[in-house]
């Protein structure tokens, strides 16, 4: 431990983290906070009243109505980003410019750490400056800014943010409050949040029996809940404090937050043994203690370096049980510590070019256990649990990155080149404890050289015309879980599979954009064709095991007659498992905005939007869990103290849900939202908000989500809530 702490300071001591460099003289909007440089390619941000109106229980939510990103829920508790049909580790989340180092990326039941009420601003960057902070972003990457560690000074001592809300389709009463200030060269932050849900309302049947029972005959579903969700109940509790030393020459800083959640995944209906067949809640906690610094004009050749350092000590416990005759006792278990460092200089102009280099370490020990029955619960996770048969093996990854990121002019066309080289390992604890998955060999050291580069350039044609066209080429290492799992999972309700053998991931992207913008009308069109080589992805094969089987037990996975045979009285587990092959993703994004309004009534605005992704094998097949096509119109209303939207959206039918998966059926999404700002109210601003969602009551199944069968999204609900701003 003490020599990682050594290593990560030595690393962090030697670079930099960036800020904006100088103007550049053609005008691009909006400008990247946590970029050195202003992007060309597509990209998306969310901040003040914006923020407000769109925040959800999640990042996903509070996202999935942006264009080209949908959120793979998995219930309620869950809600991860998806861009342009890539999730997990294609879509790097980040708090304050360095990685969650939760568990999110590996599984879709697993709720990433950051909590996104507490966001003064987020970001999805795409293009070049994804290779700021990792190899194999192929969607994207979300940086979620909420400036835990302060970065300015205050012009009093005492700032204030309180949050209050109410929502009906969760029955959820949410508390946030945050205090900023600053004293002499001192800046001081703390926040804190308290969630209580309940059970989830939708607008129909929980479980689609049918399509359950297609994917697994062995169920049979015996209870089938209507206009809600059992045992979809939460509790969350998220606190954070942080200062800072802030000079002329720069700051320096520290933060530590900690995090509590549990929350339920939607239960099956099944019946087996004589009992309903038990429910899964997810219990996470997480400890998470960061340090950012930066000097501004530190050598002659250098705006700006400054450091990012973190260490992450992340565990989730999987608790079944919470029927009769079942009490709730630990199942799959998640252990993840993580150090992370992260350095970058942003150099003066050489010539035509402005920039930003940098270097990236990132060490952790991950592992993931499966308890038997009657295993006695946990707290902590030790590294070799005597009770528990490892699923993945403890495992020591270590990942070093050089990354350099430059844009210079020709002309009235703005180019942007990137470009980061990573040397990736993976060291597997081979104990009797684990067992490698059906007829291969796992060894002891896995090493990866992802080579990503990216180009992008951007024309300004004339004032109302632009064009951007970016190409890159990405590389990804398989994850430990998608190399060596073996064993149940108990909330994905699967047998999960991994394959020691897998290949670099290697993608090649194309983006082709277009905006115009006149007094009448702004249009944005984004086509893009993603080729991807040994893509990695996870899939039901079709097949199952019995009741009771083991790595050890012997045996391999059964087809659905034989399972049945060997396990009459109880129903099998499908089995999924981690496979590769050349896909192609293609699809667009577009907007239309016309101002209707401009007078003593107020402002209107009416935008038409569009998107669609499409991802298919080499050799025939769909790529499993693909978003819809999308489409529909949004009227924007502000005057004074007065915002509002109504947002109406159609989705089509996914009828390509990939080999051994389901179809989803299209639907019709209304949603309003609105908020009046009282201002100087006794020296603070108070502003009330509501958002109405759902509002059709439709029973909409996700196609991007694992559990659409079992778990539909919230019904029809209002969130009413008041903030106040000292």
């Amino acid at each position: 431990m003490y020599k990682k702490l050594i290593f990560m300071a030595v690393s962090a001591g030697t670079f930099a983290l960036p800020a904006r460099a100088d103007e550049q003289p053609v005008e691009l909007e909006p400008v990247i906070v946590t970029s050195p440089l202003r992007t060309t390619a597509p990209m998306t941000v969310l901040e003040g009243d914006e923020l407000t109106l769109k925040m959800g229980h999640s990042i996903g939510e509070t996202l999935k109505q942006e264009q080209g990103i949908t959120s793979q829920s998995f219930g309620p508790g869950v809600g991860t980003p998806v861009i342009r049909g890539q999730s997990g580790p294609r879509v790097r989340v980040l708090s304050n410019g360095i990685g969650s180092n939760d568990v999110s990326q590996l599984s879709p039941d697993h709720a990433t750490s950051i909590e996104p009420s507490m966001a003064e601003r987020i970001e999805v960057l795409r293009g070049p400056a994804t290779l700021l902070y990792g190899s194999g972003a192929m969607g994207g990457v979300v940086n979620i800014i909420d400036n835990r560690i302060p970065t300015h000074l205050y012009t009093k001592p005492l700032n204030a943010d309180f949050e209050q809300s109410y929502d009906s389709a969760f029955n959820e009463s949410s508390t946030a409050l945050k205090t900023e200030g600053s004293k002499g060269s001192w800046a001081y932050h703390l926040d804190g949040l308290f969630r209580d849900r309940g059970d989830m309302a939708i607008g129909g049947t929980a479980i689609d029996a049918p399509k359950a029972q297609a994917l697994d005959p062995t169920l049979t579903v015996v209870n089938n809940t209507h206009g809600v969700i059992p045992n979809t109940f939460a509790e969350t509790t998220n606190g954070s404090a942080g200062g800072a030393y802030i000079g002329d020459a720069g700051f320096a800083g520290l933060s530590f937050n900690q995090l509590h959640n549990n929350y339920g995944i939607a239960p099956d209906g099944g019946f087996t043994n004589g009992y309903a067949d038990p429910n899964v809640r997810i219990d996470i906690r997480q400890k998470k203690y960061d340090f950012k610094s930066e000097l501004n004009n530190p050598f002659s050749f250098a705006d700006k370096v400054s450091m990012r350092m973190g260490y992450t000590d992340y565990y989730h416990t999987e608790l079944d049980g919470g029927v009769p005759g079942i009490p709730f006792g630990p199942g799959t278990a998640f252990s993840n510590k993580t150090y992370e460092g992260r350095v970058e200089l942003t150099h003066k102009a050489i010539g035509p070019f402005k920039g930003a280099v940098g270097f990236q370490a990132i060490s952790s020990q991950f592992a993931a256990f499966n308890f038997p029955a009657g295993g006695v619960p946990t707290v902590d996770l030790p590294t070799t649990p005597m009770t528990a048969t490892n699923i993945v093996p403890a495992t020591q990854s270590n990942s070093f990155g050089l990354f350099g990121l430059e844009s210079f002019n020709v002309g009235p066309v703005i180019y942007q080149l990137g470009a980061r080289v990573e040397e990736m390992s993976l060291n597997p604890a081979l104990t009797s404890s684990y067992i490698a998955p059906f007829g291969s060999t796992v060894g002891s050291s896995y090493n990866y050289t992802p080579v990503s580069a990216s180009a992008s350039g951007l024309w300004k044609v004339d004032k109302r015309n632009s064009l951007n066209l970016g190409i890159t080429r990405s590389q990804r290492a398989p994850q430990v879980q998608e190399l060596f799992a073996n064993g149940y999972h108990d909330a994905t309700r699967s047998y999960e599979l991994g394959d020691p053998g897998l290949q670099m991931e290697t993608s090649y992207n194309l983006d082709l954009g277009y905006k115009f913008k006149t007094d009448w009308v702004r249009a944005e069109l984004d086509l893009f064709n993603n080729w991807a080589n040994n893509y990695i992805y996870q899939q039901r094969t079709g097949y199952f095991v019995p009741p009771g089987f083991t790595p050890t037990s012997g045996g391999l996975p059964l087809t659905n007659a034989q399972c049945q045979l060997a396990s009459p009285d109880g129903a099998c587990t499908p089995v999924t498992a981690s496979m590769q092959g050349d896909a192609i993703f293609r699809g667009y994004e577009s907007k239309l905005v016309f101002p209707v309004m401009e007078n003593r009534h107020g402002i209107v605005d009416l935008t038409l939007f569009s998107d669609y992704t499409r991802g298919t094998f080499i050799n025939g097949g769909n790529v499993p869990r693909m978003p819809p096509l999308r489409f529909g119109f949004q009227w924007d209303y502000s005057k004074q103290q007065w915002s509002g939207n109504l947002r109406f959206t159609r989705a089509q039918a996914q009828n390509d849900p990939g080999a051994n998966d389901t179809s989803t059926a299209g639907y019709y999404l209304l949603t309003v939202g609105g908020e009046y700002q009282i201002k100087d109210f006794h020296d603070s601003k108070v502003t009330l908000f509501l958002k109405g969602n759902n509002l059709l009551n439709e029973n909409i199944r996700n196609s991007v989500s694992y559990l659409r069968n079992f778990s539909p999204e919230p019904g029809r609900g209002a969130q009413v809530g008041v903030r106040i701003t000292y």
